[in-house]
């Protein structure tokens, strides 16, 4: 996936981690959220794979815990380690 107007990997784990809680969300709304505080009205699908591919990367570097399969958007969930901070 191509990244679009030029956002980095830690920008968008930024936009992620802020849009994650300390209760579990559904992948689906933090996806959302993302996008949204990223790319406004410019987003589509390739911008929308391109933040879950970083949700399952922040999964594997333990920076967000999860439940279900991540690749099913709307049937998983994430949230912030228990120990971290709400932002």
């Amino acid at each position: 996936v191509v990244m679009t107007d030029h956002r980095t990997n830690s920008d968008i784990d930024d936009a992620i981690l802020q849009s994650a809680r300390l209760r579990f969300k559904k992948v689906a709304k933090i996806v959302w959220d993302a996008a949204t505080r990223l790319y406004c009205d410019k987003c589509g699908n390739d911008e929308y794979y391109l933040i879950a591919d970083r949700i399952e990367v922040l999964v594997d570097e333990k920076r967000l815990d999860a439940q279900g399969d991540l690749k099913n958007w709307r049937h998983s969930e994430v949230r912030k380690p228990e120990g971290s901070i709400e932002s």
